[in-house]
């Protein structure tokens, strides 16, 4: 009886096999620089490609004008083996708060493949800072505009994070998105502000350090690494959010070579060894159908355009 990793490896030869592809090497656009965690996921997945295609991979990262160079790149690309590695904010945030984004990649690229994922952290000052998220609430109630919750920038994933806090518990806090993410969180080791909100990479160390509080993490299960630190699902309901990456092809890719990316990457996202790169980034494999990729984009950008328009957020 053939075990299930062989009949994958046979569905994958069969794949490679009848899917063609032009003689350009294969192009991921990325929309921040080199060494971000997205340029990082892209060159996991640009390696696997290459290896199991037996095909040149070149990675090229377009950062700027909060993703808007790259995607319009991948878009208008001569090379029809070009794909787009992007991060939420890019793909569901970014064409509600810019008015030069005039894309929607769930229409104007194809959907590929969910490839993995990052939760946020809610955070406070290990000494005065509220010990509990349940604290942090009540604190705001009790004082309105007095608890202090710092994020990165305005429209960013932590940024709306904190807005969706606000608006699914209607607790006051005094939200103040900061110009970069470290300064956002120094504002709340050096006690100037009682909490922050931002990706677990950066929090990570402080709060195993004893500088930070861990209060609650966004994710909708206990992730490896992160047990120990409750879910914020489980003390506000909804509150659930992940800063992901997905991969996109171009339009009119023929939906065999979609397929065909589609299960390298699931094949690949099932490797230890590349499960152990992206925990070294602090994100987590996700994998799945196209379609389940196409219904997690729907998914998502219905979430965090809600949010949007119940924040005082106004395109650029």
């Amino acid at each position: 009886m053939q075990t299930r990793r062989a009949l994958v490896a046979l569905a994958l030869g069969a794949l490679i096999g009848g899917a063609a592809w032009s003689q350009e090497p294969i192009d991921i656009i990325v929309p921040s620089g080199a060494g971000s965690a997205p340029d990082i996921i892209a060159r996991i997945v640009g390696d696997e490609l290459s290896t199991r295609l037996k095909r040149p991979v070149v990675v090229n990262n377009r950062p700027g004008a909060g993703g808007i160079i790259a995607v319009m790149a991948a878009k208008s690309a001569s090379n029809p083996d070009t794909l787009l590695l992007a991060q939420a904010a890019v793909v569901t945030v970014t064409p509600l708060t810019y008015r030069a984004a005039r894309y929607d990649l769930e229409t104007d690229m194809e959907p590929v493949v969910s490839v993995a994922d990052t939760p946020m952290m809610f955070v406070g000052n290990a000494e005065r800072g509220p010990q509990t998220l349940a604290d942090a609430l009540a604190a705001a109630r009790k004082d309105p505009g007095a608890v202090t919750l710092t994020t990165t920038s305005r429209g960013s994933i932590p940024h709306l994070t904190a807005e969706l806090l606000v608006q699914t518990t209607g607790a006051p806090f005094n939200i103040v998105p900061t110009a970069t993410t470290g300064q956002g969180i120094q504002t709340v080791v050096g006690g100037e502000a009682a909490m922050t909100v931002n990706g677990v990479a950066p929090l990570l160390p402080l709060v195993k350090s004893g500088r930070l509080k861990g209060l609650a993490v966004t994710s909708a299960k206990v992730l490896p690494g992160l047990e120990g630190y409750p879910l914020a699902k489980d003390i506000v309901p909804g509150l659930q959010a992940t800063g992901w990456f997905m991969l996109f092809a171009k339009k009119g890719t023929p939906a065999a070579r979609v397929q065909q990316i589609n299960q390298i990457v699931n094949a690949a996202l099932q490797s230890p060894a590349v499960v152990d790169k992206l925990a070294r980034t602090a994100n987590y494999p996700l994998g799945g159908s196209v379609a389940d990729a196409r219904a997690f984009l729907k998914q998502e950008k219905a979430l965090w355009s809600g949010i949007v328009k119940n924040t005082d957020i106004h395109p650029e």
